[in-house]
């Protein structure tokens, strides 16, 4: 089997992970964790959504966040090394972005986000498809400008938790438009667990056989039905090379419930058992790439005793296997 020698893995744990729990996370964890993140080799990491926090409360804090890690002296001489992602689903976020990148403390890049499925998309966004194109197409030239690079997702790939199959030629299609109107990057989602390993190696095959370039694109998995790992596996065999996940592999669809108060977030959930979600475990997937020999350019110890101060932080077990049992010994015990 032929992998990459190397990948790089994002971490988008502060964001993708957080929003997903229905209590609210201390603004001084989240900074604490993106620190550590940084320290431990991540150069991208997704650190909040600047979007209305009245029906995402987990992110009131979102300024403050951005500012104290751009304020931090433990990781000052690595900053300019790292890349900085906030989720901008609609206008008044990117003209947050805008100006707080201005102001010297925003983000580096920023992220829009597009279903193919119009129910879907719908729900995250509230506009239609064709609206939300327009929007983009207008913004994305006004955040290059400022400094900022976009990221365009797209999602329900796979499946869609509303309307259900969906066909994987339009994400194809997505895909070229993202990068044809100036997106930087693409990420590609399975943001509910719909994804099987041979329809993952089918898609980012078909995906680099349409001449995208391999670098520009990002594997997302959900792992809902636990075939997280076994779906980077496959995007592994495909040639895929950048990937994103979560500390304990928390997150998912925004919280409807935080800190004992209904909220909107993005209705109602999806999923059956609304504890069991979540992506792929950061922690098991870096000991994973490392026991098959590809390079995460990441300190694997430091990823664990992260992983496991993360689940103290969110006060309850999550479902990282290998903070449990480590890594595999790479030499001979002395035991006999």
């Amino acid at each position: 089997m032929n992998y990459p020698k190397k990948v790089t893995i994002g971490d988008i744990t502060v964001r993708d992970g957080f929003q997903h729990e229905e209590k609210f996370i201390p603004t001084e964890a989240k900074i604490w964790l993106a620190e550590e993140l940084i320290l431990a080799g991540f150069r991208h990491i997704e650190v909040t959504n600047l979007g209305n926090p009245k029906g995402m409360p987990q992110f009131k804090d979102a300024d403050e966040v951005l500012k104290g890690i751009r304020s931090s002296k433990k990781i000052a001489h690595l900053l300019d090394k790292v890349s900085l992602t906030c989720i901008t689903i609609r206008e008044k976020a990117v003209e947050r972005a805008i100006e707080a990148r201005k102001e010297g403390w925003g983000p580096d890049r920023i992220l829009f986000m597009v279903s193919t499925s119009e129910s879907h998309h719908k729900t995250n966004s509230g506009l239609s498809l064709a609206d939300y194109w327009k929007m983009v197409e207008k913004w994305i030239p006004l955040a290059h400008d400022a400094g900022l690079k976009v990221n365009g997702t797209v999602s329900t790939i796979w499946g869609c938790p509303i309307e259900g199959p969906t066909d994987m030629n339009k994400a194809i299609e997505f895909t070229k438009h993202w990068l044809d109107i100036g997106a930087n990057d693409v990420e590609h989602a399975d943001h509910d667990g719909s994804a099987s390993p041979d329809r993952v190696y089918k898609y980012y095959s078909m995906l680099l056989d349409s001449g995208v370039r391999v670098e520009k694109q990002i594997v997302h998995f959900h792992t809902t039905r636990g075939w997280g790992l076994a779906n980077v596996l496959a995007a592994l065999q495909a040639g895929m090379v950048n990937y994103e996940s979560t500390m304990g592999g928390i997150g998912g669809q925004p919280a409807n419930f935080v800190d004992g108060v209904p909220v909107t977030g993005t209705g109602k959930y999806y999923y059956k058992d609304p504890n069991i979600v979540g992506l792929v475990s950061t922690e098991d997937m870096v000991v994973m790439m490392d026991e098959m020999g590809i390079d995460t350019q990441l300190d694997i110890d430091k990823v664990l005793e992260i992983g496991a101060m993360v689940e103290r932080i969110t006060g309850r077990r999550l479902r990282s296997e290998s903070i449990r049992n480590g890594r595999i010994p790479k030499t001979l015990s002395g035991r006999k």
